[in-house]
């Protein structure tokens, strides 16, 4: 778990890697929601397969954060 909690807490650039997966997490749940929305409404017609992508992204890097942020208490 060490090593988990060193990762979580290594800065780039002023800040912790846990805090770059978590705003990263957050823009990629946005993006997909809006390409599903932008869809829906006939705005931009734009294929599923991106959705499906998106959604697999954002799903794999939340759990990426949620296991680092786990590890820290551990």
């Amino acid at each position: 778990m060490e090593f988990l909690q060193q990762i979580a807490y290594h800065y780039f650039f002023g800040f912790p890697v846990i805090g770059y997966l978590g705003i990263i997490s957050y823009l990629l749940m946005w993006a997909t929601a809006l390409v599903m929305i932008l869809t829906r409404r006939k705005i931009v017609k734009i294929k599923p397969k991106v959705h499906f992508r998106l959604a697999y992204s954002t799903a794999i890097i939340a759990t990426i954060h949620g296991v680092l942020a786990v590890a820290v208490y551990l």
